[in-house]
């Protein structure tokens, strides 16, 4: 199991440093709350780009694909007189920025475009992006939530032979020791999406991803919200969960103290009955690799014939064919849940 347990007598470290307990006991949610989203959190004062890659990150291709999508969407609602674009923790609004920058004349003009992010503005953002920290009352677009959920805090239980008990962890060390029961919704939505076989097994409690994912899918009017990320289904949960921490691109510790990414995969298929018991008027449940190909994502390699006659034109293909091979990789980025939830529209 992938834990560090708290043993007496010995001191835990972190990053190569010996560090002392906090021993100030508490849930995993509100750890992880507090690391990613406290006063001094690593959301609040740390960009994505510098300690994990992301789709949006890996290639322009990604905003192309989303584009494309958005046009869909748009042609779906009847081209409306305002059509948003919102992008769900949008990091360094690159994502935004890009598919205001693609958007072409007919449709630019009626774009709005909105950033929901909780850390500062970014310099240098097109002021035409609208930059909150809450999604708007009503949206009627696209909405896309690209690795979003996966940073939605949650409680971790474990199975004990008197039943599931909440994970408490101590926020300077990552050590850990078992709490009380989970409560009666918690208990419910355990027994109902990730029931615990043996003593040990371990689940991160989806339920606040739930909550949040339905409250996004509450504020659509009309349109299409799309999530993307590291997702399990019912059928095939991990035993030991999936909690784990990125820094400087690399995995580490979940050591909740702020230093790090905290994050762990998706129940995308308890979120997706939360939409529509939100709403939701349709649901398409793929991975990424699906999703992306549908769009027009191919990877498919230039004809060697073009070295010969536009060797320059071959190679920017061939780099663009590697992109495109990175965001639909089976092992890789193509192995992300999606999730597309409509809500009336056709």
């Amino acid at each position: 199991m992938r834990t560090m347990r708290d043993r007496p007598g010995e001191s835990p470290h972190h990053g190569g440093v010996k560090v002392a307990s906090c021993r100030v006991w508490i849930t995993w949610r509100e750890a992880i709350r507090r690391a990613l989203y406290g006063e001094r959190g690593f959301y609040l004062h740390q960009r994505p780009s510098g300690h994990f890659r992301t789709s949006v990150a890996a290639s322009p291709v990604f905003a192309e694909a989303i584009g494309r999508l958005l046009g869909d969407v748009d042609a779906r609602l009847g081209r409306p007189e305002t059509l948003d674009f919102v992008d769900m923790g949008a990091g360094d609004g690159t994502l935004a920025a890009r598919v205001l920058a693609l958007a072409p004349p007919e449709l630019a003009g009626r774009l709005r475009v909105t950033a929901v992010e909780l850390a500062p503005r970014p310099p240098g953002l097109p002021a035409r992006i609208a930059w909150r920290r809450t999604v708007p009352d009503r949206v009627c677009g696209l909405v896309v939530a690209n690795e979003w959920l996966d940073n939605v805090p949650l409680d971790v239980a474990e199975l004990t032979e008197h039943g599931p008990r909440i994970v408490l962890v101590d926020p300077c060390t990552g050590a850990e020791r078992l709490g009380g029961e989970p409560c009666a919704e918690d208990l419910a939505w355990l027994e109902r999406w990730w029931p615990l076989r043996k003593p040990g097994d371990r689940a991160e409690i989806g339920r606040p991803r739930d909550e949040a994912w339905a409250a996004l899918v509450g504020r659509l009017e009309r349109g299409l919200v799309v999530a993307a990320d590291y997702a399990h289904s019912v059928h095939d949960r991990p035993p030991a969960g999936t909690l784990t921490a990125y820094r400087e691109g690399r995995t580490v510790p979940p050591v909740p103290d702020g230093s790090c990414d905290i994050t762990a995969h998706v129940a995308l298929d308890a979120v997706a009955a939360a939409g529509e018991r939100a709403g939701a008027t349709g649901t398409v449940l793929t991975t990424q690799r699906e999703a992306l190909r549908a769009l027009g994502v191919t990877g498919a390699r230039p004809p060697l014939d073009l070295a010969r006659t536009d060797p320059r034109g071959y190679l920017q293909a061939l780099a663009r064919a590697a992109e495109e091979a990175e965001l639909i990789d089976p092992a890789g980025l193509g192995a992300f849940g999606w999730l597309a939830q409509r809500v009336n529209l056709a």
